[in-house]
């Protein structure tokens, strides 16, 4: 599950700034410069902390596919497929999902942050982010 959902994120989803059943999403892989802070609200807020161009990984990140946004009584739950990036050669420590538009002036608004505990490196290999089966954000 994310370890932090921006502050932002909160709001837009309260506002409809942020729809979880039809806008698409991205995840960007951060290094371990950044700091999580639940106030960054947009993708230009952690843009400067992007695992570099190249070696398996474009600037920008990847699409979220599979994406999911159900309820089962009480609890309502995100969830996408497992991303991965191949033959990928680089160090990553967060993840960052955002919604893959503009609105209002408002461009690529933060969602949530996962913390991988410790920069997990690959070399020449495949790097998967493993989201939580209970999913990636859970409101009970």
């Amino acid at each position: 599950m994310a370890d932090l959902v921006y502050n932002a994120f909160k709001r837009n989803l309260g506002s409809g700034l942020v729809d979880m059943d039809d806008d698409a999403f991205r995840i960007v892989l951060l290094g371990e410069g950044y700091t999580p802070d639940a106030g960054h609200a947009v993708l230009a807020d952690v843009a400067g902390y992007e695992v570099a161009d190249g070696n398996g990984y474009a600037a920008g990140g990847q699409a979220l596919s599979g994406t999911a946004w159900t309820q089962d009584g009480a609890t309502v739950r995100f969830a996408a497929a497992d991303p991965q990036w191949t033959e990928a050669s680089f160090s990553a420590r967060y993840a960052v999902i955002h919604a893959d538009k503009t609105v209002g002036g408002v461009v690529g608004p933060l969602v949530c942050c996962l913390d991988f505990t410790e920069t997990k490196t690959v070399g020449e290999g495949t790097f998967t982010v493993r989201f939580n089966s209970s999913g990636i954000i859970t409101l009970s």
